[in-house]
């Protein structure tokens, strides 16, 4: 009785939407041409992913998200990882303090995140601009090439503060003999994070690694909102972008179903497969 109000809620707004979103992506809008009956709706099979997929502009957005992952996944599990083991430092001070000031970017909704750095990434706007022109350092953020960084930084600023939360739940259920043992026997505070700490976390690090792939396949609010600043930005800049353009600029919703569609199930396949190989290494090691 407890739990169902969220099954149903679960049903309503996540189950069902995909079934509806997966039947949409077999249907075709067909009109006469000639504007004088009314569109059908055809079923066309695998027409509309096969349509996807020969699409040079959808699946360059698939690659890129997937350059994207290369370069967000390690920044944000290292960075998380960095905060996370400052703070349960022994010689950690204002710990409250700087958890919260860690954790407080990801409070702010990520449409905000990206128009408060898309200010600062806009040479008009942007004081951190006229500071690196100041000092002869690069200051190109939207450019094509490294428009990609500029989103990872977004991206890591708001959600290292959530993924360190988890590491430090991790890092506070290890037993505190493993640490007075290890200082015992000389070890230093760098060796009991590198061959104590860091091992006892190895599932939440795997778990905020699988939340960051998903995330970064799903890259959708930033580029979105950083488009209308830069040319390097376009409509089909990663997959999600490109479903929502079908969707809503094209009006050809069974078209977009599909990519979102394939967006899943490469996300699904991402991050199980990721699941696979580490705990096949894991096992190894045991």
């Amino acid at each position: 009785m407890f739990v169902a109000p969220f099954f149903v809620a679960f049903s309503l707004f996540f189950i069902a939407p995909i079934c509806y979103a997966l039947y949409e992506s077999f249907f075709t809008l067909q009109s006469s041409g000639l504007g004088l009956t009314e569109p059908t709706i055809e079923f066309s099979g695998l027409a509309n992913y096969a349509t996807a997929l020969s699409s040079p502009a959808f699946v360059g957005s698939l690659g890129r998200v997937l350059v994207f992952a290369a370069i967000e996944v390690p920044i944000m599990v290292v960075s998380a990882l960095a905060l996370a083991l400052l703070l349960d430092s022994a010689r950690a001070r204002w710990r409250a303090f700087f958890r919260v000031s860690f954790f407080l970017p990801y409070g702010v909704p990520g449409v905000v995140a990206s128009l408060l750095w898309g200010f600062l990434y806009v040479p008009q706007t942007s004081p951190l601009i006229d500071i690196l022109s100041a000092v002869g350092l690069p200051h190109d953020f939207l450019g094509p090439g490294t428009i990609l960084f500029s989103i990872a930084n977004i991206a890591t600023w708001q959600f290292a503060g959530y993924n360190m939360l988890v590491l430090i739940a991790g890092l506070q259920a290890i037993p505190q003999e493993l640490y007075e043992a290890a200082r015992v026997d000389g070890a230093s505070e760098l060796r009991i994070a590198w061959h104590v700490k860091i091992p006892m976390v190895r599932a939440p690090i795997i778990l905020i690694t699988v939340f960051t792939l998903i995330g970064t396949l799903q890259l959708f609010v930033e580029p979105l909102i950083l488009k209308p600043l830069t040319t390097a930005i376009n409509s089909d800049f990663t997959p999600n972008l490109a479903a929502y353009n079908q969707a809503f600029g094209q009006s050809n919703i069974n078209l977009a179903s599909a990519e979102a569609t394939i967006i899943a199930i490469i996300s699904f396949v991402v991050s199980f497969g990721f699941l696979r190989v580490v705990n096949r290494k894991g096992n190894r090691a045991w």
